[in-house]
């Protein structure tokens, strides 16, 4: 397994990260052999969140034997020093650490005050110098917000979306941040999941070596294929920057990467996956799609109301309204000639 250094945060860490979000997913005794078979296929940094409801609690409780052989970082949203203290301890207790190698500031809405006494990021500083974290980061997924950050120097490390369909906008804070030694975790790397060609996004993100990907995984057979991939790392070459193109074509514009900010919703539509049903019918096994189950849950576009909590949380200024009906038609359309 290759290694790399997340710029100034002094941490050495694998090339390829996991993702733990998807744990979420799988019970306890199936999230602790994934992890676990991850550990020893070589991988070292694990990222997770409080927002991930048992996913530090399954790390912990699979990843506590080897607590100083990996990195863990996690994420405590946004509130005042005493609740994001709080936090800390609850991840704490939950990963059966005394320590998190990263502390994240979980997408706040803007670049924090460093010089406010009551604020997460006054918080995240005390338990820096506390020993209870080794380096201090931000994750966004809004450019400006994130390039601000970069630039405040505030930070070591900066999580945003980045793949292979990532605006040229977007990947300008690659070199900002090699400029500034700002370590680059890449979340959303395959633009929640809608980027097929496995080896074509891994190649092209490989490219930069101040990026680390955090590879949302929930299956041995992901990460056996994640795995393959890092011990030969594929080059890129002519058919996977094609590949790119013709994702990067039919991706382009407002498409939702599923990151699930919009939810939840008041008349129970599943947003971030029923904002994406077009691409999903065509880029993954459309059967369980097609289901009475997922038909009922489409129908539920429907009944909205148009009451902009959706529109008003989405962190890339989409219209999910707008967007939903677009993706409910063509899903009738999809089912109608379906056999």
């Amino acid at each position: 397994m290759e290694m790399m250094q997340l710029g100034r945060s002094g941490l050495t860490i694998s090339r390829t990260g996991f993702g733990c979000l998807p744990i979420q997913r799988l019970d306890f005794d199936a999230a602790g052999r994934l992890l676990q078979r991850a550990v020893e296929g070589g991988i070292t940094f694990f990222d997770t969140a409080r927002g991930y409801s048992d996913s530090e609690a399954k790390i912990g409780h699979a990843l506590a034997d080897v607590r100083r052989r990996i990195v863990l970082a996690t994420k405590v949203h946004d509130g005042s020093r005493d609740q994001f203290l709080e936090e800390i301890e609850k991840s704490l207790t939950e990963l059966r650490t005394d320590y998190v190698d990263l502390l994240q500031l979980h997408n706040p809405k803007q670049v924090p005050d460093p010089d406010a006494p009551d604020s997460a990021f006054a918080a995240a500083l005390e338990a820096k110098e506390q020993g209870v974290c080794r380096a201090v980061g931000i994750t966004n997924h809004r450019f400006d917000v994130a390039r601000r950050a970069v630039e405040s120097g505030l930070f070591d490390t900066l999580q945003f979306p980045l793949s292979a369909v990532s605006s040229s906008e977007d990947m300008e804070l690659i070199d900002l941040c090699r400029e500034r030694d700002v370590g680059v975790i890449a979340m959303k790397a395959l633009s929640g999941g809608l980027l097929t060609d496995i080896p074509a996004a891994f190649a092209f993100l490989r490219q930069y070596d101040n990026l680390v990907p955090i590879w949302g995984i929930q299956r041995e057979s992901e990460l056996d294929e994640f795995l393959a991939l890092e011990a030969n790392p594929p080059a890129m070459d002519d058919a996977m920057r094609a590949a790119i193109e013709r994702d990067r074509a039919e991706l382009a514009g407002d498409f939702c990467r599923g990151c699930g900010y919009c939810t939840p919703c008041p008349e129970g539509i599943p947003i971030n996956t029923a904002a994406r049903m077009k691409y999903l019918l065509r880029r993954a096994p459309s059967e369980r799609f097609l289901s009475g189950e997922w038909q009922e849950k489409m129908a539920r576009i429907e009944n909205c109301r148009e009451c902009g909590q959706c529109a008003e949380r989405c962190p890339y200024d989409l219209n999910p309204p707008d967007i939903l009906r677009k993706m409910l038609d063509n899903y009738n359309e999809f089912v109608a000639q379906s056999p």
